[in-house]
């Protein structure tokens, strides 16, 4: 197999050539007109739609499940029910499906935050991170809309899986929650993803949809008690739009304005800190000159 070759400079100026058995992909152009003529870009999309769809109706009847288990109104048993730690494996082992069964197709982002993390990144293009984003709030809202076709009583009384800042936090803790939940998350995809782990690390069996889904279920455990956990945008955009009460607009700018932060700030630190993408681009201006 032929290797690709970068080049590593010595302290005393000179140059050698170290073959390295990895090969970044190129990076995708800003603008890219031409993937609205291609099926592949339309089959994505409706990947997208779908998967989130499925996201926000599998863990949406989990999160209302739980409260129905629970109710106190009802003198049910309050150790009932799957529990805090289940709603964090419903949308941890969600994801892990998900993005296993759609990363072939669309790169299996369910989320608007990991598709604008992604395009900053340059992993793709601006048409298609719009068309993205547009799909997956499509795709939540059809979800959560499914869970109250099927069941409105339960979704109308526990409060249809809508994220809220919780009772006792502010909105700058709740804010700093999403930011950092949106971090880890981020960080794990780039991490998961990478060419130059994979190609490290290639005789360990790991799915990249793993540790992606066990970041979201440990994100979830830690911030399910401040905001519910959004960490996606789509996935509180969805909810808020179907369950339509004042207190979930109200809070909803935290689950858009802290995710797509948090997705910045990961894409920054794993694209420039790690990877040091604007030392390369420098060495490679200077080598050039």
């Amino acid at each position: 197999m032929t290797k690709d070759v970068e080049v590593a400079e010595h302290h005393g100026g000179g140059s050698e050539y170290a073959a390295k058995d990895y090969h970044d992909p190129p990076p995708a152009p800003f603008f890219d007109a031409d993937e609205l003529t291609k099926w592949s870009f339309y089959r994505a999309l409706i990947a997208e739609f779908v998967a989130t769809l499925l996201f926000l109706y599998v863990t949406v009847l989990t999160v209302i499940g739980y409260k129905s288990q629970t109710d106190p109104k009802l003198d049910l048993d309050q150790c009932g029910g799957v529990g805090i730690l289940g709603i964090a494996w419903a949308f941890g082992g969600m994801i892990f499906i998900l993005v296993y069964c759609t990363a072939g197709i669309s790169g299996g982002h369910i989320n608007p935050a990991v598709t604008f993390g992604l395009f900053l990144a340059r992993k793709v293009s601006l048409i298609r991170a719009l068309g993205y984003m547009i799909a997956q709030c499509l795709g939540a809202i059809c979800g959560v809309g499914l869970v109250k076709a099927f069941q409105s009583s339960y979704y109308n009384r526990y409060g249809g899986g809508a994220n809220e800042l919780a009772d006792g936090y502010n909105k700058g803790t709740g804010l700093g929650a999403e930011i950092i939940g949106t971090f880890v998350l981020v960080y794990t995809v780039f991490s998961a993803t990478d060419p130059k782990r994979s190609a490290r690390d290639s005789h360990v069996p790991v799915l990249a949809p793993l540790p992606i889904g066990f970041a979201v279920f440990m994100v979830h455990l830690a911030t399910i008690p401040i905001t519910g956990t959004g960490i996606n945008p789509a996935r509180s955009f969805g909810a808020a739009v179907i369950y339509n009460n004042e207190k979930a607009w109200d809070d909803q700018w935290i689950f858009w304005v802290g995710p797509f932060i948090g997705a910045f700030a990961a894409a920054v630190y794993h694209q420039f800190v790690l990877r040091a993408a604007a030392i390369k681009a420098l060495g490679s201006f200077r080598s050039n000159a």
